[in-house]
């Protein structure tokens, strides 16, 4: 199987290879998830702005990714995979409030509530 992907028109897009298509969309997922951690402005429109919910799920598709690909990555790929989840995990966790102590109140408007995403 060929390592390049095919253009459109039936050619080979010079210099895309599967590895780094595989590396592009971890790294949308990763800017995604910084955009909605308000760690990165939005392109589109220069605020920052926190959605936990939504960074959350990023981080998620990214842990499904994981577990779907495993044992088909390259030590690259699995290498980059753990350390941009990682690093996405953590600074989750300190975004997202920690539960009131001896009470289970609800978590404030616009929070994400649950447990943190799971280290995969």
């Amino acid at each position: 199987m060929s390592e390049t992907m095919p253009a459109a028109g039936g050619g080979d897009v010079p210099g895309m290879t599967k590895r780094d298509l595989f590396l592009g969309l971890v790294q949308s997922f990763q800017m995604a998830a910084m955009q909605q951690l308000g760690k990165a402005p939005d392109p589109s429109t220069g605020q920052t702005e926190k959605d936990l919910g939504h960074a959350r799920l990023s981080i998620d598709m990214l842990e499904m990714l994981k577990e779907r690909t495993a044992g088909n990555l390259t030590n690259e790929e699995g290498r980059f995979l753990d350390h941009v989840l990682t690093e996405l995990r953590l600074l989750y966790v300190k975004e997202v409030p920690a539960p009131p102590v001896g009470g289970t109140g609800p978590a404030p408007s616009g929070e994400a509530t649950g447990p943190a995403p799971s280290g995969g």
